[in-house]
Order: structure tokens, then sequence, then C-alpha cells
């Protein structure tokens, strides 16, 4: 395959990802076509703890990746000399998680002889939108919320992002965990939620609305408390109608706080990210806000709101056109930040 700029729609990227309970590869093509992507979960490893364990996550990884990408490359058809980049997760996320990751991509770069790509995850979770919808229009909003992270981002263009709110404790899938765990639902809380919400009454329970109209940074850790509470004031109280009150409260939030920013901004798109975005009523409200507004709306499909890396190959390829490759010397960066202006 080619290397040379003109050839950008043709550079072959192997991505890795390892920054938490997911092992993944995958092979994309011009940082849009997918040939390939493999996702190893260790959900089951973590269930029993009711959270990821980070020791148990490196050492899963460290057992997995390997099988992990060769598959990729055997789905993808494609051999080590086909390859233009590897391009890896550096953070951020658990550093043991990313260690394994980092240091297997740097000896396949050097074994084989290719580019070695470092990539911020959180950047990885924007460039998921355009692997399924490559006519996306920016400026864009992008929500990104996850067991670690909840932001919003204003992606005024390719590469360029202005951040415009975060948490300033749990995130929202922190806080859909912790409450799944109080309740008894088990792990992952945020689809046990979502599953049992369906049969409650969102109205139920009048949960706050934390920070609603205080500009466009969240808080979750006081709903959380709020759920505690009222469950043990009220021991007798549906389970069905506290998960969909719950649900409801977080998602009243995240649309409204995502709604106002993209109309602020005059965006042309609302696109949301991250584990959290699977959350089927926050995807049917946020697609009736771009209906109403007159947005272009990006629901990633339920394969891209987790953790892959065929998002980190797309990143990858945008920084390695941007950038080139990055050092060898560079090592995982538990604590990294969006790259913003």
């Amino acid at each position: 395959m080619t290397t040379t700029v003109d050839g950008r729609d043709q550079l072959v990227v192997l991505g890795i990802e390892t920054s938490c309970d997911e092992t993944a590869a995958a092979v994309v093509v011009g940082g849009r076509r997918v040939l390939s992507s493999v996702v190893s979960s260790q959900v089951d490893l973590h269930a029993r703890f009711g959270g990821v364990v980070p020791e148990i996550a490196s050492r899963a990884h460290v057992e997995l990746l390997t099988p992990v990408v060769a598959e990729a490359m055997l789905s993808a058809g494609v051999e080590p000399h086909d390859l233009d980049a590897v391009a890896c997760t550096v953070g951020p996320g658990l550093v043991g998680a990313l260690l394994v990751g980092v240091s297997t991509a740097k000896a396949l770069s050097l074994v084989w002889d290719v580019p070695f790509v470092a990539v911020n995850h959180l950047e990885a979770h924007l460039h998921a939108a355009f692997l399924e919808e490559p006519d996306l229009q920016l400026p864009a909003v992008v929500l990104l919320v996850s067991g670690g992270h909840t932001m919003l981002v204003h992606w005024e263009e390719m590469g360029r992002y202005r951040l415009l709110g975060q948490t300033v404790d749990d995130a929202a899938g922190e806080a859909f965990d912790k409450v799944a765990r109080f309740l008894g639902l088990g792990y992952p809380g945020g689809p046990a939620i979502d599953a049992l919400a369906m049969d409650g009454d969102p109205t139920a329970i009048a949960f706050p609305r934390p920070m609603l109209d205080n500009g466009y940074d969240f808080s979750f850790s006081g709903l959380k408390t709020a759920v505690v509470n009222h469950v043990r004031k009220n021991p007798d109280v549906a389970t069905a109608d506290v998960a969909a009150s719950f649900q409801e409260a977080v998602v009243d939030v995240l649309v409204a706080k995502a709604r106002r920013a993209a109309a602020e901004i005059g965006a042309k798109a609302l696109c949301i990210g991250g584990g959290v975005a699977a959350n089927s009523q926050l995807r049917e409200r946020m697609l009736g806000v771009c209906v109403d507004d007159g947005l272009q709306a990006f629901l990633p499909s339920r394969a891209m709101c987790t953790d892959n890396a065929a998002m980190v190959a797309a990143a990858g390829w945008h920084r390695f056109l941007a950038d080139g490759a990055s050092p060898l010397d560079l090592g995982a960066e538990p604590n990294l930040r969006l790259p913003v202006v």
C-alpha cells in the first residue's frame, strides 16, 4: 500500500485499544473504511467485583491482545507489509492497561518497520462519527458520555476542538454503575438500568436535575445520593420506578445542555459518543431534539459506543497525516486530556 500523502485515502492503519476493559484491534483504510474490528470484552471478569479491577484488566490484555490483533489482521485480509502505520491509545485510561497496548504497538511498529502513531482515546471517540457518517457536517457539538468522562465538545473543524463543559465529580456512566450497584442490578449498570426503566414510570419520583441551567458543566454525585436517600426512606418503592426516574433525570440534563450548546454556537450537527450513548432514552431524546431543531444527528451504532479499535485507527489516520509518526519514547499517559484550543 502507498504511504504518500496523495494516497491518503489508501493508507492502511492497524488500531489497538486497551485503555480500560476492552481488548480491541481493527484495520481501517483511509480513516473511514473498516476492514475489520475485533473487540474482546472483559465484562464477565469484572462483573462479580461490581466494576473494573485494574490489575485484572492488565493481565487480561496481556493474554488477549496478541490473538485479537491476529484475528483483526486475518479478518481484514492484510499482511504486515500492507500496513502503513500502527496506531494505539496512549491515554487517558488505566495506566497498566494502557502500557500493554502501547508496548505491543511499539513492538509491532519496530518489527514491521511501520510508523507508530499515538492516539488520544477521547479524540478517537469523536472520530467514530466519521466511520459511520462520512458526510457529518461541522461545526458540531459532541456529547461524550462514558464511565470515565462526561463532556460537551465544540468540534469546530477536523482536529480542532473546544471544551464547553465537563463533569465536576462523577461521570454519567459512573453514576449509572453506582446506582445500579445500590439497587442490586449488577454490572455494568447502564444496560441494567436502561432495561429495567422500560417497566417503570419516569415521572414517579422527582429526582433533582443538577446544574440544569448553570453553564455546561455537569454534576451527578448529588443525584446518586438522592437516589440512595429516597430508597432508604421508601424501602417499598418499585425499583423499576427508581431506575426510570433516575435515568430520566440524567437524560434531561444531558439533552438540555447539549441542545443549548448547539444553538449557541450555531452547530450543524449534534453527536453523542461513549458507552452511555447506547442508552435508549438518551438516543430517542437526542434524535427528537435534532429533528425539532433542524440539526444533523449522529447516534453511533452500539458497537461504536463501546471502546473499540476502529475509532483508534480512524483517529490515528488523521493524526498521522497531520503530525506524522509519534516518537517511540512516548509513554502511556493515564490523565491525558483532549487537545483543545
